[in-house]
Order: structure tokens, then C-alpha cells, then sequence
């Protein structure tokens, strides 16, 4: 199984350019257009430190820009980024082209419409429209005005940077679609956003996914012991991540369906396993350090349950708003006091760690600690849709 072991050396030295594959995007992208036909009609849609010759996101919105009835694509490229080593086509071959500005200034492309006089809108109308002054960094006042341009953003941000990114867009009270690490579900910074329904995950399924992962297309200098080559030579990585956005899409608003705590605890072989496993009896354990019982599985929730539950965090994958109420975020985070209503506040308890006797205040039971947990109560009335 592959865990977040490579994702965290990423962090550490700041080399997490993870490129998504095309596949990634047009499933995600595909949701949305299925919900709203209209969702990008009339828009720009700005895919920033993206040059179009390796992101795939210019080029899918390149591609589907007639479709979708875009507006404009606006793209900007990171002079620092591992896909700025060699000079892609649009720009040499553009009268802007400046090989002493190639490798120290950002890069502009546009896109409006059919600008070959082709007949046909595509990935050749993509025009490479200058250098930015700066390197491309979405931080500076230049791609912020992009950004302010913009209708929506779209792009898999380094995910060493996913809570500043993510600021920087909401700053400016613009859609967006982003790529983050699952372990942002649970950051201090994100998951009010999520409780307060100003965030959700986005469509998530399709594409190179398998399960809660997704594979990355990663630079040829990127050394990991998870990186795999497939068939056409490319360099992938399988990461723990998902889709941020606040744009509606039906799965959001699909109710999950549950069956009673009586049938779970009879029939749900896995659950039974787990239980008996771990804590050798066929019940929903309490924590011991906040008033709440363990549901270790999503599709194991009680649909006769009206108390309070500590589920996965990957149950943010089949959350419909209608249907649940988010509690907090049950963890071992620092939180100050503005944050107390969205994180669970807990009693430090003793557990045991590595046979060693510590104080954890996260989720435990049976002195054991837990991971991070979302903590739920059923809507009244939820189930009778």
C-alpha cells in the first residue's frame, strides 16, 4: 500500500511538481459540465504556473475551449519550475521569443479563439503573448491580476503551498478547481471552509485514480522509490490527493445509502473483522476521550444512529450537506481560540505508543490513538428522502 511517505520528503525539500494526467482532468472536468452544461460559458479561466506545453491543463481547455464556450484561457508558466528547463514551441516559435529571458522570467499565453484561421479552435491557437516582468510567481501583482481577470481557476498547485494558494484564490472571491493532498481535508486552515460549505471535494473519481490515490505524472530528476514508468516511458508517482473546488456537482448531492447498526454489526464482513480484531467485540467502540463512537468505515455509518460519530476523512468523499451535519475535525492539531468550533476539543488522555505511555488528544480508544477523524450527526429527517 502506498502511503504518504513520499508525499512528506516532497514537502520537505519543496519538489513536489506533480503534474496531472490529462485523463485526471477530463474526468473531474466532465462532472461538472454534466451538472451545469453551462458552467464555463462566457468565462476565463485562468491555469496558473502552467505552460502549455507541459500542463495538461492549457491543453485540455485548449482543446475543449469551442465546447465549453470559454471565453478566454489565460496561462502563465514559473521560470522556476522543472518544465521551464527546455523551451517549448509555442514560445520559440513566437516573434516574443527571448532566449535571455527564457530562464528567468515567467511566461503569458492566451488564448481566444480560432487565432490560425483554421476553421477550427485547438490547442494551435494558443499564442504566446510575452514575459512577465517577475518569474511567475502567483504570488506576485502581476499573475494577481490575472487572477483578478479571471472567473475561475483550474490547476494542481505544488502541495507545499496548497494553504497559501488556496488563501490567494479565495482572497480574490474566484471559482476554482485545485488539486491538494488528502491530508488537506484536515488542515487548520481548510477545514472550516469545508464544515461552512464554502469548500468541498470535488467529483474525484475517474481518470488514473485507484481508490484514494492519484498518479502524477513527475520530472525526470525526481527521485522516489514509488516513481513507476508506464508504457509510453512516462515517470509516474501514486500520491494521496483529491479535488478541492466550489463548484456544484451532482455527487455532492447524492445521499449515501445506510443500513442500521444492527445490520452492519450482522452482515458487514469487514466491519465484523475489525471489530473483533481490534477490540474483540461486536460493537461500536466509544472513544475515550470525547463523547462520540468510532465508525470505522463510510458505507458502515448507522442510519438509526442520532448520536455523534468519528468517521474516516475520506468520508468527505461521499458527504451531501443535506444529509449530514459536520461536527469538527477530531485530530492532534494546534488550534487557537477562533478555531475552537470547528475542531473537536478533547480531554489529553494516556495511550500508549510504541509500548511507550503518552498524552495524545486526538481520538483514542482503549488507550490506542487514532487517526485524524471527521466527526458527524445525521440530519433529522435525512434518510426519509
Amino acid at each position: 500500500m502506498v502511503d504518504n511517505t513520499s508525499l512528506s520528503a516532497a514537502k520537505r525539500v519543496k519538489n513536489d511538481e506533480f503534474y496531472t494526467q490529462y485523463s485526471d482532468i477530463e474526468a473531474e472536468m466532465n462532472a461538472y459540465c454534466e451538472y451545469d452544461h453551462d458552467v464555463f460559458r462566457g468565462k476565463t479561466v485562468l491555469c496558473p504556473c502552467d505552460d502549455p506545453e507541459w500542463s495538461n491543463f492549457t491543453k485540455y481547455f485548449a482543446a475543449n475551449f469551442k465546447r465549453f464556450g470559454l471565453k478566454k484561457l489565460i496561462s502563465t508558466s514559473y521560470a522556476k519550475s522543472a518544465g521551464n528547463h527546455m523551451t517549448t514551441l509555442v514560445e520559440s516559435s513566437s516573434p516574443l521569443y527571448n532566449p535571455d529571458e527564457h530562464d528567468i522570467h515567467g511566461k503569458l499565453f492566451t488564448m481566444t479563439g480560432d487565432e490560425d484561421d483554421s476553421g477550427e479552435v485547438d490547442v494551435d491557437d494558443i499564442r504566446f503573448s510575452g514575459y512577465l516582468k517577475g518569474d511567475g510567481d502567483f504570488r506576485s501583482a502581476e499573475v494577481k491580476r490575472l487572477r483578478d481577470e479571471a472567473d475561475i481557476i483550474v490547476t494542481n498547485p505544488p502541495f507545499s503551498l496548497f494553504r497559501e494558494f488556496l488563501a490567494w484564490i479565495l482572497e480574490a472571491d474566484k471559482q476554482f478547481i485545485i488539486v491538494g493532498s488528502t491530508n488537506a481535508i484536515t488542515y487548520k486552515e481548510v477545514f472550516p471552509l469545508l464544515k461552512s460549505n464554502m469548500v468541498w471535494l470535488g467529483y474525484n473519481e475517474g481518470g488514473s485514480r485507484k481508490g484514494n490515490s492519484m498518479f502524477f505524472v513527475v520530472p525526470a530528476e525526481y527521485d522516489n522509490q514509488y516513481v513507476t514508468t508506464d508504457e509510453h516511458g512516462k515517470r509516474l508517482m501514486q500520491t494521496s490527493a483529491k479535488w478541492f473546488t466550489n463548484i456544484d456537482h451532482g455527487k455532492r448531492h447524492q445521499p449515501l445509502q445506510l443500513d442500521t447498526m444492527a445490520h452492519n454489526l450482522k452482515f458487514n464482513k469487514k466491519l465484523k473483522r475489525k471489530l473483533e480484531k481490534d477490540y474483540g467485540k461486536l460493537e461500536y467502540p466509544h472513544y475515550d476521550n470525547y463523547d462520540a463512537i468510532e465508525v470505522p468505515f463510510t458505507e458502515c455509518i448507522p442510519s438509526d444512529y442520532d448520536g455523534v460519530m468519528g468517521v474516516p476523512i475520506t468520508f468527505m468523499d461521499k458527504y451531501d450537506p443535506d444529509q449530514f451535519e459536520i461536527i469538527g475535525s477530531f485530530n492532534n492539531s494546534n488550534i487557537n481560540e477562533k478555531q475552537r468550533e470547528c475542531f473537536v476539543l478533547s480531554r489529553d488522555t494516556e495511550t500508549i505508543i510504541n509500548g511507550v505511555e503518552k498524552v495524545w488528544n486526538g481520538p483514542v480508544i482503549n488507550k490506542i490513538p487514532l487517526y485524524k477523524r471527521i466527526v458527524i450527526r445525521l440530519k433529522k429527517g435525512s434518510n426519509d428522502r
